[in-house]
């Protein structure tokens, strides 16, 4: 029986050459993968939020849809972005405005910078009250 005998060389240009195969496959198959899933839904911009007359003076409420807060004082309406200014994390009401769950940044009641590494305030949103007393809230920022 002729027993051939590779040699170490040659066994490690082998393995080269399967890994390096092995992962192009990989590669091109994550590739076609990518190429194949298919566009987000855009998320919405426009939202209908009732009439006026169902947000008490003086109420907060809070948008989740959007995510957002109707502030209403007496007849002046602000709607805050409850999108953290530093990376676009949603900040969460806390007893002395917001705070940013995912590094720490806080605001105040209005939405001002308390605490960074957020630099800017919330932003407020764009709402249009219709004739007949209907709102509309625009999520492109004011």
């Amino acid at each position: 029986m002729n027993e051939t005998r590779i040699s170490r060389r040659d066994f490690l240009e082998l393995m080269r050459i399967f890994f390096l195969a092995t992962s192009g496959v990989l590669g091109l198959g994550m590739l076609l993968r990518y190429l194949q899933t298919p566009p987000r839904e855009p998320e919405p911009t426009e939202f209908d939020l009732g009439h006026i007359s169902d947000y008490a003076p003086g109420s907060r409420t809070l948008l989740p849809e959007v995510p957002a807060l109707l502030i209403r004082k007496d007849a002046t309406l602000t709607v805050l972005s409850l999108a953290c200014s530093h990376l676009g994390c949603t900040v969460k009401p806390d007893s002395d405005g917001f705070s940013c769950p995912c590094h720490g940044s806080s605001f105040d009641g209005l939405g001002r910078v308390v605490r960074g590494p957020a630099v800017h305030p919330l932003a407020h949103l764009r709402l249009v009250v219709a004739p007949d007393g209907r709102m509309t809230l625009y999520k492109d920022e004011e």
